[in-house]
């Protein structure tokens, strides 16, 4: 049995939720966001909730069951406060700007990197060693940050290129003479 698809999805005022059609679509302040419906999980919009509960007894649909909740879940929370990724840069030259719907990074290649934002996600940089990436789909937030951290990951002996905040590098010490 699944701890989580067991537990009911919250709708907070402001959010309201329809099933029709094998769509599940979520409106909130922020947007709306829509989740086709997987066969082998039933799905219920009552009183504030949204259930979430496997239509037999397949290993199929208890696999399902857990991960369409928090799929149901991340509708719910993106329309309510959004998501947001942070990056930081770290080594000597290496900065980022936003211009518009494009970023461009300076990452010690002979050529700047420009990165084209989708229209409904939102970048900033406070600074040019930090990048905050919003938007209401946690997909599309993540999918973008790990693009950008692609064209440098954090090495483990200085410990330059783009990290997630809050993420840990392990550190190697150097060889000795």
């Amino acid at each position: 049995m699944s701890r989580i698809g067991k537990k009911a999805v919250p709708v907070p005022a402001g959010v309201t939720a329809s099933i029709d059609g094998g769509l599940l679509s979520v409106k909130g302040p922020k947007g709306t966001l829509t989740l086709s419906l997987a066969d082998d999980v039933t799905y219920a919009v009552e009183d504030g909730t949204i259930s979430v509960k496997p239509a037999n007894a397949t290993k199929r649909a208890r696999s399902f069951w857990g991960m369409q909740r928090t799929l149901v879940q991340n509708l719910v929370t993106g329309v309510t406060d959004g998501f947001t990724k942070t990056l930081e840069i770290t080594g000597v030259g290496y900065r980022a700007s936003s211009q518009g719907a494009k970023l461009k990074l300076q990452l010690g290649y002979s050529h700047d990197v420009d990165i084209d934002v989708p229209s409904d996600l939102d970048v900033k940089t406070p600074d040019q060693t930090t990048i905050h990436i919003t938007g209401i789909d946690k997909q599309k937030v993540g999918q973008l940050a790990a693009e950008i951290r692609r064209w440098r990951k954090p090495e483990p002996y200085k410990g330059k290129g783009i990290k997630y905040r809050g993420e840990y590098i392990f550190r190697k010490e150097g060889k000795k003479k």
